[in-house]
Protein backbone atom coordinates (compact mmCIF):
# COMPACT_ATOMS: atom_id res chain seq x y z
CA UNK A 1 0.00 0.00 0.00
CA UNK A 2 1.22 3.86 -0.98
CA UNK A 3 -0.55 5.97 0.98
CA UNK A 4 -2.10 6.01 4.79
CA UNK A 5 -4.04 9.13 5.47
CA UNK A 6 -4.59 9.65 9.37
CA UNK A 7 -7.41 11.62 10.38
CA UNK A 8 -7.64 12.39 13.91
CA UNK A 9 -11.08 13.94 14.34
CA UNK A 10 -13.44 15.52 17.45
CA UNK A 11 -16.79 16.53 16.62
CA UNK A 12 -16.53 17.17 12.76
CA UNK A 13 -19.77 15.62 10.90
CA UNK A 14 -20.27 18.84 8.94
CA UNK A 15 -17.05 18.16 7.19
CA UNK A 16 -16.18 14.29 6.59
CA UNK A 17 -18.13 13.88 3.91
CA UNK A 18 -16.87 16.80 2.09
CA UNK A 19 -13.17 15.57 3.60
CA UNK A 20 -13.74 11.81 2.24
CA UNK A 21 -14.90 12.97 -1.46
CA UNK A 22 -11.92 15.32 -1.91
CA UNK A 23 -9.08 12.87 -0.81
CA UNK A 24 -11.01 10.18 -2.96
CA UNK A 25 -11.00 12.07 -5.90
CA UNK A 26 -7.30 13.10 -5.42
CA UNK A 27 -6.18 9.30 -4.45
CA UNK A 28 -8.44 8.27 -7.76
CA UNK A 29 -6.58 10.64 -10.16
CA UNK A 30 -3.50 9.76 -9.16
CA UNK A 31 -4.24 5.80 -9.08
CA UNK A 32 -2.75 5.76 -5.35
CA UNK A 33 -3.65 2.65 -3.24
CA UNK A 34 -4.53 4.09 -0.03
CA UNK A 35 -6.22 3.62 2.97
CA UNK A 36 -8.35 6.18 4.79
CA UNK A 37 -8.03 6.09 8.58
CA UNK A 38 -10.65 8.23 11.12
CA UNK A 39 -10.06 8.05 14.28
CA UNK A 40 -13.23 9.57 16.53
CA UNK A 41 -11.35 10.80 19.10
CA UNK A 42 -15.06 10.61 21.56
CA UNK A 43 -17.26 12.53 19.16
CA UNK A 44 -20.44 13.29 20.98
CA UNK A 45 -22.18 14.12 17.76
CA UNK A 46 -22.61 11.84 14.41
CA UNK A 47 -18.83 11.93 13.14
CA UNK A 48 -18.45 7.65 13.37
CA UNK A 49 -22.18 6.98 12.41
CA UNK A 50 -20.79 8.96 9.31
CA UNK A 51 -17.54 7.33 9.54
CA UNK A 52 -19.32 4.00 9.89
CA UNK A 53 -21.36 4.09 6.66
CA UNK A 54 -18.31 5.47 4.72
CA UNK A 55 -16.01 2.54 5.71
CA UNK A 56 -19.21 -0.11 4.65
CA UNK A 57 -19.56 1.92 0.92
CA UNK A 58 -15.53 2.59 0.68
CA UNK A 59 -13.16 -0.58 2.11
CA UNK A 60 -10.34 1.83 1.70
CA UNK A 61 -12.03 3.55 4.88
CA UNK A 62 -11.37 2.44 8.12
CA UNK A 63 -12.39 3.94 11.10
CA UNK A 64 -11.20 3.63 15.10
CA UNK A 65 -13.64 4.72 17.68
CA UNK A 66 -12.20 6.07 21.46
CA UNK A 67 -14.34 5.64 24.32
CA UNK A 68 -14.08 9.04 25.26
CA UNK A 69 -11.67 12.10 24.36
CA UNK A 70 -8.17 11.17 25.21
CA UNK A 71 -6.35 13.69 23.31
CA UNK A 72 -4.62 14.00 19.53
CA UNK A 73 -1.80 12.67 20.47
CA UNK A 74 -3.53 9.54 21.70
CA UNK A 75 -5.77 9.40 18.37
CA UNK A 76 -2.47 9.73 16.20
CA UNK A 77 -0.70 7.14 18.26
CA UNK A 78 -4.19 4.67 17.19
CA UNK A 79 -3.98 5.95 13.89
CA UNK A 80 0.23 5.22 13.60
CA UNK A 81 0.33 1.71 15.03
CA UNK A 82 -3.01 0.62 12.75
CA UNK A 83 -0.87 2.24 9.86
CA UNK A 84 0.03 -0.14 6.57
CA UNK A 85 1.00 2.45 4.22
CA UNK A 86 4.80 2.87 2.81
CA UNK A 87 4.08 6.76 3.79
CA UNK A 88 1.98 8.09 6.22
CA UNK A 89 -0.14 11.27 5.43
CA UNK A 90 -1.39 13.07 8.31
CA UNK A 91 -3.94 15.64 8.22
CA UNK A 92 -6.67 17.79 10.20
CA UNK A 93 -10.53 16.75 9.78
CA UNK A 94 -12.20 20.69 9.95
CA UNK A 95 -11.22 20.99 5.74
CA UNK A 96 -8.31 23.57 6.67
CA UNK A 97 -5.52 21.55 5.33
CA UNK A 98 -5.73 20.73 1.59
CA UNK A 99 -5.96 16.95 -0.06
CA UNK A 100 -4.28 18.58 -3.19
CA UNK A 101 -1.14 18.88 -1.59
CA UNK A 102 -0.81 14.88 -0.48
CA UNK A 103 0.83 13.56 -3.82
CA UNK A 104 3.55 16.09 -3.56
CA UNK A 105 4.23 15.27 -0.18
CA UNK A 106 4.17 11.70 -0.74
CA UNK A 107 6.75 12.62 -3.67
CA UNK A 108 8.94 14.03 -1.26
CA UNK A 109 9.11 10.69 1.13
CA UNK A 110 9.64 8.53 -1.73
CA UNK A 111 12.06 10.45 -4.31
CA UNK A 112 13.49 13.19 -2.21
CA UNK A 113 14.74 10.58 0.09
CA UNK A 114 12.64 12.97 2.96
CA UNK A 115 11.88 10.80 6.16
CA UNK A 116 9.29 13.65 7.59
CA UNK A 117 7.93 16.31 5.53
CA UNK A 118 6.01 18.95 7.84
CA UNK A 119 3.76 21.65 6.47
CA UNK A 120 3.63 25.19 6.55
CA UNK A 121 0.99 27.27 6.70
CA UNK A 122 2.61 30.25 5.72
CA UNK A 123 -0.50 32.61 5.12
CA UNK A 124 -2.93 31.65 7.68
CA UNK A 125 -6.94 32.25 8.04
CA UNK A 126 -7.17 32.36 11.67
CA UNK A 127 -7.64 35.04 14.23
CA UNK A 128 -4.23 37.20 14.48
CA UNK A 129 -4.51 37.48 18.35
CA UNK A 130 -6.02 34.24 19.23
CA UNK A 131 -4.14 31.91 16.81
CA UNK A 132 -1.38 33.43 14.54
CA UNK A 133 0.52 35.73 17.15
CA UNK A 134 0.80 32.70 19.81
CA UNK A 135 1.48 30.20 17.29
CA UNK A 136 4.65 32.28 15.95
CA UNK A 137 6.00 32.54 19.08
CA UNK A 138 5.36 28.38 20.16
CA UNK A 139 7.57 27.99 16.68
CA UNK A 140 10.36 30.09 18.01
CA UNK A 141 10.75 28.60 20.99
CA UNK A 142 10.29 25.70 20.16
CA UNK A 143 13.12 25.86 17.11
CA UNK A 144 15.74 27.21 19.70
CA UNK A 145 15.02 24.56 21.87
CA UNK A 146 14.97 21.61 20.04
CA UNK A 147 16.94 23.10 17.11
CA UNK A 148 14.92 21.56 14.26
CA UNK A 149 14.70 24.30 12.03
CA UNK A 150 10.57 24.22 10.90
CA UNK A 151 8.34 27.66 10.71
CA UNK A 152 5.02 25.73 12.08
CA UNK A 153 5.54 22.66 14.55
CA UNK A 154 1.56 22.25 14.97
CA UNK A 155 0.43 21.73 11.45
CA UNK A 156 -1.66 18.93 11.09
CA UNK A 157 -0.45 18.59 7.09
CA UNK A 158 2.65 16.19 7.69
CA UNK A 159 3.95 13.54 6.18
CA UNK A 160 5.98 10.44 7.02
CA UNK A 161 8.07 7.28 5.77
CA UNK A 162 6.43 4.75 7.33
CA UNK A 163 9.78 3.32 9.53
CA UNK A 164 9.70 7.31 11.65
CA UNK A 165 6.00 6.57 12.68
CA UNK A 166 6.95 3.03 13.75
CA UNK A 167 9.70 3.87 16.20
CA UNK A 168 8.14 7.34 17.84
CA UNK A 169 6.39 7.47 21.14
CA UNK A 170 3.15 9.96 20.71
CA UNK A 171 2.20 10.37 24.23
CA UNK A 172 0.52 12.55 26.16
CA UNK A 173 0.03 16.18 24.21
CA UNK A 174 3.33 15.33 22.27
CA UNK A 175 1.76 15.81 18.24
CA UNK A 176 3.15 19.37 18.01
CA UNK A 177 6.49 17.80 18.32
CA UNK A 178 6.70 14.88 16.43
CA UNK A 179 9.38 16.49 14.01
CA UNK A 180 11.64 16.57 17.23
CA UNK A 181 10.57 13.23 18.23
CA UNK A 182 11.82 12.22 14.82
CA UNK A 183 14.84 13.48 15.29
CA UNK A 184 15.41 12.20 18.72
CA UNK A 185 14.98 8.83 17.29
CA UNK A 186 17.65 9.53 14.70
CA UNK A 187 15.82 10.68 11.80
CA UNK A 188 17.33 13.54 10.89
CA UNK A 189 15.93 14.27 7.21
CA UNK A 190 13.04 16.72 7.88
CA UNK A 191 12.06 18.68 5.50
CA UNK A 192 9.34 21.52 5.06
CA UNK A 193 6.60 22.45 2.44
CA UNK A 194 4.96 25.13 2.04
CA UNK A 195 0.81 24.16 2.19
CA UNK A 196 -2.18 26.04 1.93
CA UNK A 197 -3.93 26.79 4.64
CA UNK A 198 -7.74 27.27 4.53
CA UNK A 199 -10.43 29.39 6.58
CA UNK A 200 -12.50 26.37 8.78
CA UNK A 201 -16.42 26.02 6.70
CA UNK A 202 -17.90 24.26 10.02
CA UNK A 203 -17.62 24.20 13.63
CA UNK A 204 -15.53 25.56 16.21
CA UNK A 205 -11.67 25.56 16.64
CA UNK A 206 -10.50 23.64 19.44
CA UNK A 207 -7.54 25.93 20.19
CA UNK A 208 -7.53 27.56 23.21
CA UNK A 209 -5.38 29.44 25.47
CA UNK A 210 -4.85 26.75 27.41
CA UNK A 211 -3.31 24.66 24.88
CA UNK A 212 -0.76 27.16 23.84
CA UNK A 213 0.29 27.09 27.50
CA UNK A 214 0.06 23.57 27.44
CA UNK A 215 2.54 23.74 24.14
CA UNK A 216 5.06 25.71 26.18
CA UNK A 217 4.91 23.15 29.00
CA UNK A 218 5.05 20.24 26.88
CA UNK A 219 8.25 21.44 25.20
CA UNK A 220 9.81 21.89 28.71
CA UNK A 221 8.81 18.38 28.93
CA UNK A 222 10.28 17.10 25.85
CA UNK A 223 13.25 18.95 26.17
CA UNK A 224 14.29 17.60 29.01
CA UNK A 225 13.02 14.02 28.12
CA UNK A 226 15.45 13.93 24.69
CA UNK A 227 18.18 15.03 27.26
CA UNK A 228 18.10 13.22 30.26
CA UNK A 229 14.91 10.95 30.06
CA UNK A 230 16.77 7.45 29.72
CA UNK A 231 19.86 8.92 32.02
CA UNK A 232 18.33 11.08 34.60
CA UNK A 233 21.16 10.77 36.83
CA UNK A 234 23.03 12.89 34.21
CA UNK A 235 21.28 15.81 35.73
CA UNK A 236 19.81 15.00 39.32
CA UNK A 237 23.13 13.12 40.28
CA UNK A 238 25.27 17.01 38.61
CA UNK A 239 22.91 19.27 40.10
CA UNK A 240 23.35 16.75 43.73
CA UNK A 241 26.84 16.77 43.83
CA UNK A 242 27.13 20.42 42.75
CA UNK A 243 25.18 21.54 46.05
CA UNK A 244 26.28 19.13 47.78
CA UNK A 245 29.72 20.26 47.42
CA UNK A 246 28.84 24.24 47.70
CA UNK A 247 27.48 23.24 51.06
CA UNK A 248 30.37 21.53 52.26
CA UNK A 249 32.79 24.45 51.40
CA UNK A 250 30.77 26.27 53.35
CA UNK A 251 31.12 24.13 56.29
CA UNK A 252 34.61 23.43 55.72
CA UNK A 253 34.95 27.26 55.94
CA UNK A 254 33.24 27.60 59.27
CA UNK A 255 35.30 24.78 60.88
CA UNK A 256 38.48 26.38 60.17
CA UNK A 257 37.63 29.61 60.98
CA UNK A 258 36.19 28.22 64.78
CA UNK A 259 39.10 26.09 65.18
CA UNK A 260 41.94 27.97 63.94
CA UNK A 261 40.82 31.98 63.40
CA UNK A 262 37.95 32.92 65.60
CA UNK A 263 37.74 30.12 67.85
CA UNK A 264 36.55 33.01 70.67
CA UNK A 265 33.36 34.25 68.19
CA UNK A 266 29.92 33.77 67.56
CA UNK A 267 28.71 30.01 68.06
CA UNK A 268 28.46 28.42 63.99
CA UNK A 269 24.89 28.25 64.36
CA UNK A 270 24.58 31.49 65.00
CA UNK A 271 25.78 32.46 61.63
CA UNK A 272 24.21 32.24 58.61
CA UNK A 273 26.54 30.64 56.29
CA UNK A 274 25.64 27.41 58.66
CA UNK A 275 22.24 27.33 57.76
CA UNK A 276 23.80 27.65 53.64
CA UNK A 277 25.69 25.03 53.91
CA UNK A 278 22.98 22.75 55.96
CA UNK A 279 20.49 23.77 53.68
CA UNK A 280 22.85 23.16 50.06
CA UNK A 281 24.16 19.41 51.61
CA UNK A 282 20.42 18.82 52.05
CA UNK A 283 19.06 19.55 48.89
CA UNK A 284 22.43 18.21 47.32
CA UNK A 285 21.45 15.01 49.22
CA UNK A 286 17.89 14.93 47.80
CA UNK A 287 18.80 15.88 44.41
CA UNK A 288 21.50 12.88 44.63
CA UNK A 289 18.38 10.10 45.37
CA UNK A 290 16.11 11.68 43.23
CA UNK A 291 18.75 10.84 39.99
CA UNK A 292 19.16 7.13 41.93
CA UNK A 293 15.12 6.83 41.68
CA UNK A 294 15.01 8.38 38.15
CA UNK A 295 17.10 5.33 36.68
CA UNK A 296 15.32 2.68 38.70
CA UNK A 297 12.21 3.65 36.93
CA UNK A 298 13.71 4.31 33.91
CA UNK A 299 14.52 0.65 34.37
CA UNK A 300 11.53 -0.78 35.66
CA UNK A 301 8.66 1.20 34.42
CA UNK A 302 5.88 -0.64 32.90
CA UNK A 303 3.92 0.84 29.56
CA UNK A 304 0.44 2.32 30.99
CA UNK A 305 -2.75 2.26 28.74
CA UNK A 306 -3.40 5.53 27.15
CA UNK A 307 -6.65 5.40 25.29
CA UNK A 308 -9.56 2.36 24.96
CA UNK A 309 -11.17 1.98 21.72
CA UNK A 310 -14.48 0.81 22.06
CA UNK A 311 -14.94 0.20 18.38
CA UNK A 312 -12.91 -0.45 14.79
CA UNK A 313 -14.11 -0.32 11.14
CA UNK A 314 -12.47 -2.46 8.35
CA UNK A 315 -9.66 -3.24 10.42
CA UNK A 316 -8.01 -6.84 11.10
CA UNK A 317 -9.83 -8.72 13.67
CA UNK A 318 -8.51 -8.81 17.14
CA UNK A 319 -9.33 -8.37 20.87
CA UNK A 320 -10.29 -4.87 22.01
CA UNK A 321 -6.81 -3.20 22.61
CA UNK A 322 -5.40 -1.32 25.33
CA UNK A 323 -2.69 0.79 24.33
CA UNK A 324 0.49 0.25 25.56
Amino acid sequence: MQLSIVIPLLNEEESLQELYDWIANVMRSNQFSYEILFIDDGSTDGSWQLISRLAELDPNVKGIRFQRNFGKSQALHAGFKSAQGDVIITMDADLQDNPEEIPELYKMITTDGFDLISGWKKKRYDSVLSKNMPSKLFNWAARKTSGVRLHDFNCGLKAFNHDVIKNIEVSGEMHRYIPVLAKNAGFSNIGEKIVQHQARKHGKTKFGMERFINGFLDLITIWFVSKFGKRPMHLFGALGVLMFIIGLGFAVYLGIDKLFINPTGRLITERPQFFIALTAMIIGTQLFLSGFLGEILVRSRKNESRYIISEEMNLEPKEKQYSS
